[in-house]
């Protein structure tokens, strides 16, 4: 079975804390890896992860960037394309637009839709229209 992770749950596992729901969150996620089952992550919750990682737990965009790209290698973990192609831009902690932005317009291309946008950083891909 495929399981889709919420926020808390992929907070959890790549944080441990609380220790305790920590702990029962990766005994459950352990047992799912030993049943065969696959955990996939959705681009909402991989941009809340990478807000809340930096806003409560004072780490780094590239600190976030860093977990979130380690958990993604992890076994039974997926992610979509657009997690991949935006992760792997360089300096992706650095760029503009950045990691859940590109993640947003690669996801509207995937649909076969144009991202609009007031932000300037937009003209950087393809398929998109700002207005200014």
């Amino acid at each position: 079975m495929t399981f889709g992770l919420d926020t808390s749950v992929v907070l959890r596992l790549l944080t441990g804390q609380p220790q305790e729901l920590a702990a029962r969150t990766l005994a459950r996620y352990q047992e799912g890896i030993a049943n065969g089952d696959s955990f996939y992550v959705s681009d909402i919750v991989a941009s809340e992860t990478y807000y809340a990682i930096q806003h409560h737990y004072g780490k780094t965009k590239e600190e976030a960037l860093s977990a979130l790209m380690a958990f993604s290698s992890g076994e039974g973990i997926s992610f979509s394309q657009n997690f991949a192609a935006s992760i792997n831009t360089p300096n992706i902690h650095k760029a503009n637009p950045g990691f859940v932005d590109r993640m947003l317009a690669f996801g509207y291309r995937e649909q076969g839709q144009i991202t609009l946008s007031c932000e300037k950083s937009f003209r950087r891909l393809a398929d998109t229209e700002v207005i200014s």
